[in-house]
């Protein structure tokens, strides 16, 4: 595993599973999701993981809104601003990507694989008094899809960011996953050093326990070793324990209203800078120090915020 000093932290502020009624204060919108990302940043992020909103908090693959949102981060941040492929249920691969050539961010997310991705389990807390007419029926359809990344696709996909000068940042929802991204790396269209990101804890996905996070970072360092660093996303009002547990096996950390709508187990954040704020305190309790974003851009060898094209 590469040995870093420092920190990164990553805030995630909106994403598109959780629902405007599960918590109101979810960003959506331009505006919403461009403050939520540079009120984190301020908090102490080091990057910022971004997807966008429609202002009734429906997931969106509008370029526009991508414009307005990313050039208003980038103009109130020093923060690396990472943004998804994997968009929203539902979403084709080439509305997914098409952000990466109009815009070529510093990073994005990469999807290990094709899997099934089900949000039902969610609807039945919001039905009946959802804010949005588009929330229940868009958690159920979930059942019925299937989140595709092919080997095709997954080839196209980093020769359009490797274009771009675009760093992968690899979500791996299940082990087989990082074979997929092993087997990519030996056929040359990765480039190093690799940044991985743990998701376990979807239905569909590995479970979310402290055995396969152990797992997920030994299998990390037995295929690339020093060539890789690794984060995860922590779900839930577990987020910040299990957050904590893959700093001390030598990995970053990510936390934002897409991961988790709580500041403790049993009360739901106000903001994602309230959650950027908490574990940038465990972390110095525990004698971490937080990366910069230009220390965060050395140890991902990203382009620099000047290169991208928003």
């Amino acid at each position: 595993m590469a040995k870093q000093k420092k920190v990164i932290v990553t805030c995630a502020v909106t994403g598109a599973i959780h629902t405007p009624t599960m918590n109101e204060n979810l960003p959506r919108g331009v505006m919403g999701v461009s403050q939520a990302a540079i009120d984190a940043a301020n908090a102490g992020a080091s990057m910022v993981h971004i997807h966008c909103r429609d202002d009734n908090g429906k997931p969106t693959s509008s370029l526009e809104v991508w414009g307005e949102t990313l050039s208003r981060v980038k103009a109130n941040t020093d923060a690396i601003i990472g943004v998804t492929t994997g968009g929203a249920i539902g979403m084709s691969v080439e509305e997914r990507v098409a952000v990466i050539p109009m815009y070529q961010p510093e990073v994005a997310s990469f999807n290990g694989g094709s899997m099934n991705f089900n949000l039902e389990g969610l609807a039945p807390g919001i039905e009946g008094k959802e804010m949005y007419d588009w929330e229940t029926p868009f958690l159920k359809g979930t059942a019925k899809n299937v989140f595709q990344n092919t080997f095709d696709d997954m080839r196209k996909i980093l020769t359009i960011m490797n274009e771009a000068g675009t760093v992968p940042e690899f979500e791996i929802f299940d082990f087989g996953q990082l074979y997929n991204i092993n087997y990519l790396y030996k056929s040359g269209f990765i480039k190093e050093p690799l940044y991985f990101q743990f998701v376990p804890g979807i239905l569909g996905g590995i479970p979310a326990t402290p055995e396969n996070i152990m797992y997920f970072q030994e299998h990390v360092d037995k295929l690339f070793g020093d060539k890789a660093n690794f984060s995860m996303v922590a779900s839930g009002r577990r987020n910040f324990r299990f957050s904590t547990l893959n700093v001390l096996l030598g990995g970053n950390v990510r936390v934002g209203m897409e991961d988790s709508l709580y500041i403790t187990p049993g009360e739901m954040t106000t903001s994602n800078a309230r959650q950027v704020e908490k574990i940038i305190r465990i972390l110095h309790e525990l004698d971490y120090e937080v990366a910069s974003p230009d220390e965060a851009r050395a140890i991902l060898h990203t382009k620099g915020k000047d290169k991208v094209k928003f």
